[in-house]
């Protein structure tokens, strides 16, 4: 399976997705039948391994899908880079826990990386327990990790700085508990729902970094480790924004203020408008994936990518998010009065991109950081 040939089945599925987007956020979770055609599509399982049997693709072509699927629905865009990004952990797993975990087609794992859980080292694994929220596409999960301390012998394993050890551990679907805590303004449908799993045995081999203490050496696992995940923030965000431009190009090209016959688009304000958010849109969107390729590139090519790239890359998506908000603003401002009814697509992708904006990976901390590093002052790049 070739980068365009995912490319091309999101762009086909997003056409199908448009119109159950207010199913899917009434259920607040993926309907079963599409999260189904997703995974089968290849979308849960873009960065999975070649040597278990996936693509094992680009951070490019993945965030691609994401943008293409965003343009559907923001939630199915969303999920999809959540699934992905969690497979990420699948490199410091052994490969035979990767292929019992992505056994089917449509399998899909989801988890949340923060360390809520406490593992208590036991025979042949871990019994856990602990709460995670955010947990977003777990609904539909076969598997679902969570970030958790190891303990042995009463005390935590700590790392070379001294800090308990972070690892995810991944529980099967019954093990978990899923808690009714996604009552939102956007994003509805990804069904962010908090999970708890109370003492559950998980096997050695399901923990991450245990028995496969570090990933293959292949480009994808030299990548900054964080930026994956807000990448597909940044992903889904511009795809968001271009749908809300599309659907004012429609809105705009048929509604009439009352006592004239000409369409807004007719209208000088309008064709300001519209240009100005191209132009914000598609700027936002070069300097996204210019910073990604920039850094695939030297990692493709056998390098490690330097605190100067995970920079770039890092305020390219906050740049891409900042943008895509006021892209979305403007063009439900400038429908009117339509923007406001449940019917239309631009009242949900105003709510969807807020939410996605008030994700901590695209926080002002972020900028922060980026401008010390532009800067040359010491800092902290934990998390870059």
């Amino acid at each position: 399976m070739t980068d365009a040939d995912l490319l091309t089945r999101a762009r086909r599925m997003a056409e199908s997705l448009a119109p159950r987007a207010g199913e899917i956020e009434a259920a607040a979770r993926i309907p079963a039948d599409l999260s189904r055609a997703m995974g089968e599509a290849g979308f849960y399982r873009m960065f999975v391994s070649e040597a278990c049997g996936g693509p094992e693709l680009s951070p490019r072509a993945a965030a691609e899908v994401y943008e293409a699927l965003a343009q559907g629905d923001a939630a199915c865009g969303w999920v999809s880079f959540i699934a992905c990004t969690t497979t990420l952990a699948f490199g410091r797993l052994i490969d035979e826990a990767t292929r019992e975990i992505m056994a089917r087609p449509d399998s899909l794992a989801t988890g949340v990386f923060a360390a809520n859980g406490r593992a208590e080292r036991v025979p042949g694994g871990f019994r856990v327990s602990g709460r995670w929220d955010w947990g977003s596409g777990s609904p539909n999960a076969d598997w679902i990790g969570g970030g958790c301390v190891l303990i042995e012998d009463g005390q935590p394993l700590l790392n070379s700085a001294g800090t308990p050890r972070n690892h995810m551990l991944f529980f099967r679907a019954d093990q978990v508990r899923l808690l009714d805590t996604w009552r939102v303004a956007g994003l509805s449908g990804t069904g962010s729902t908090a999970f708890e799993v109370k003492d559950v045995f998980v096997e050695e081999r399901h923990a991450a970094g245990v028995l496969r203490k570090a990933p293959p050496d292949r480009p994808l696992y030299r990548f900054p480790p964080f930026s994956p995940l807000a990448q597909g923030i940044g992903a889904v965000a511009l795809g968001i924004a271009r749908a809300a431009l599309d659907e004012a190009f429609r809105v705009t090209g048929e509604k009439r203020r009352g006592g004239s016959s000409a369409p807004l688009a007719e209208r000088p304000h309008t064709q300001i408008e519209v240009a100005r958010a191209e132009a914000r849109l598609r700027a936002a969107r070069a300097f996204f994936y210019g910073a990604l390729d920039e850094a695939w590139a030297v990692v493709a090519g056998g390098g490690e990518p330097t605190a100067a790239h995970a920079r770039d890359m890092r305020l390219s998506v906050n740049h891409a998010v900042a943008e895509s908000i006021a892209v979305v603003d403007a063009m439900y401002a400038l429908a009117g009065g339509t923007s406001i009814y449940s019917t239309s697509p631009l009242q949900r992708q105003f709510r969807d991109i807020h939410v996605a904006g008030q994700h901590f990976m695209v926080s002002p901390k972020i900028l922060e950081t980026a401008g010390r590093l532009y800067l040359g002052l010491p800092t902290n790049t934990a998390g870059f």
